[in-house]
């Protein structure tokens, strides 16, 4: 074979494109689900849903998806990557159909966590076939672009799901999932070539079902903690037995010849420390998305379609920079690159902190477009450093640990700084609320949700019990936000101390024998 022949398959790009389409509809449904979390919380638009339930219609799907995103690896490279991706679309087609129709907030839970079944099975398997159908040389562009994918449906997600709460009842974002999925089912049957793994895995049964008991306890009890307070037992019942079991997950893990989690993996620099990078940003960046859409559609008073169209800058950094990131990495190594990402990730956390009810939209704009541009230069060199770090037919160990980590990360975001959100709002509110009924005082404050709502049967008393909430909820997201930019700011000491820079190992070369955790993973 001459050095210069292109190993690619020959319809790879139009197969991309496939790909695209197949991760679009997972990530449309989550940041479509964000503009829509407002409406969800309202008694007679939506559910009636709590935070704590909100919080739970967000982390059931991440959870399960996290769960089983190792064995659906194993899985799709043992039974055929292209049948796995199809039986992941049709499951989460079908789960769509659920969530529109939910009749209650455990219904809702119930169908995202199916959702995130089906999700299982498309995500690993995008990357996966991306290494298989790419030349090694074009395989850092071709992540770009899936990596640019997210930031489109980022773009188009909110903006379509506040142009559907515009118009239709709340089950909308979820039912337009079903075109999309439709198309994607019939250009995976028709483009996406089948592939295999020459020598799967096992399925490590009692991994999945360790981690996936230790991450549900460990969220229920951050969750209910910070919805009802950190002095019951239960809670911390809760928490410590989740610590306890994933702690036996990663001994078992250790001694398994077949795990799900292969953690000698992360004794090796140039493979966790990108990995824990994408831990860390997903953590504070789901969470700050979880807070700012119920700032600005309660505290600012946009519209859902607003909403939407605000998220815009986040999305357009997303788009122009993604792409572009492969270049910078080549040009100046992944460390300078991934360092940049965080630190404009960091300093626009850190913005959320000083933004309050009378802070100039433009400036909030600003925040979302510096969160973009940082977060397209993290992910690209993060993504690509994990997969070059194990050969071809092993790229699914490397899609699937980045995505667990992502989908953990979001979950424990989410669950972590939606507590602090609730524990602080909770606190600064409560002199407000003495004055009014049991069941308004609760409601009220539960939540920012709650106290627009019980705001609405006030009447004259509305307003001051508005303003306290708006009031409230400010201090709370500014606790939250700064939380979220700490987290991130010890990212930039993981790239620091432990990331490669250029000395790198190539895409798609074979792990050295030097480092016998990766070469025992081959």
């Amino acid at each position: 074979m001459q050095p210069h022949e292109n190993t690619g398959h020959p319809r790879r790009w139009a197969i991309l494109g496939v790909l695209v389409i197949s991760l679009l509809v997972v990530v449309l449904d989550n940041t479509i689900l964000n503009v829509a979390l407002r409406t969800l919380a309202d008694p007679v638009h939506g559910l009636g849903a709590s935070q704590g339930e909100l919080e739970w219609s967000i982390n059931s799907y991440t959870l399960v998806f996290a769960g089983l995103l190792f064995t659906f690896g194993v899985l799709g490279d043992r039974a055929g990557r292209k049948r796995f991706l199809l039986i992941g679309l049709v499951l989460f087609g079908l789960a769509s159909l659920l969530s529109a129709y939910a009749q209650s907030p455990a219904q809702l839970v119930a169908a995202r966590a199916l959702m995130g079944v089906g999700g299982a099975a498309i995500m690993p398997v995008t990357l996966s076939i991306i290494s298989n159908v790419f030349d090694p040389r074009e395989r850092g562009r071709a992540i770009g672009v899936w990596a640019g994918a997210v930031g489109l449906a980022v773009a188009i997600g909110p903006i379509l799901g506040g142009a559907l709460l515009e118009h239709y009842w709340w089950g909308s974002v979820f039912l337009i999932n079903v075109p999309v999925v439709a198309l994607g089912v019939v250009l995976v049957a028709l483009l996406v070539p089948e592939s295999r793994d020459p020598s799967p895995g096992r399925v490590d049964v009692a991994g999945v079902l360790l981690s996936v008991v230790g991450l549900v306890a460990l969220t229920y009890g951050i969750i209910d903690g910070g919805e009802h307070g950190f002095g019951r037992p239960v809670v911390w019942a809760a928490i410590l037995g989740g610590l306890a079991v994933l702690a036996g997950f990663v001994a078992y893990e250790r001694r398994s010849d077949h795990p799900s989690l292969d953690v000698r993996l992360f004794r090796v620099p140039r493979f966790a420390a990108p990995v824990a990078i994408v831990g860390l940003v997903f953590f504070a960046a789901m969470g700050v998305m979880f807070f700012s859409s119920f700032y600005l559609q309660l505290v600012r008073g946009y519209s859902p379609l607003e909403t939407g169209l605000l998220f815009l800058p986040f999305a357009a950094a997303q788009l122009v920079f993604a792409p572009r990131s492969a270049a910078m990495v080549r040009r100046y190594g992944g460390r300078a690159v991934a360092t940049v990402g965080l630190a404009l990730t960091v300093a626009a956390l850190a913005g959320f902190a000083f933004v309050d009810a009378a802070t100039p939209i433009w400036v909030v704009l600003v925040v979302f477009f510096l969160q973009g541009v940082g977060m397209a230069n993290i992910m690209p060199p993060a993504t690509e450093s994990i997969m070059s770090a194990l050969p071809r037919e092993k790229a699914g160990v490397g899609s699937a640990v980045s995505n667990t980590v992502r989908q953990v990360a979001s979950a424990l975001g989410v669950a972590v700084l939606g507590s602090v959100l609730s524990a602080v709002y909770r606190a600064d509110v409560d002199s407000a609320l003495r004055d009014l009924p049991t069941g308004a005082r609760e409601a009220a404050g539960e939540s920012i949700s709650g106290a627009y709502a019980t705001a609405g049967q006030l009447g004259p008393a509305a307003p001051q019990l508005v303003a306290a909430a708006d009031e409230a909820f400010v201090a709370a997201m500014h606790w939250a936000a700064a939380l979220a930019a700490v987290v991130t700011a010890l990212g930039i000491l993981v790239v620091l101390r432990w990331m490669p820079g250029r000395s790198a190992a190539p895409a798609g070369a074979p792990a050295p024998a030097a480092e016998p955790e990766l070469a025992g993973t081959a």
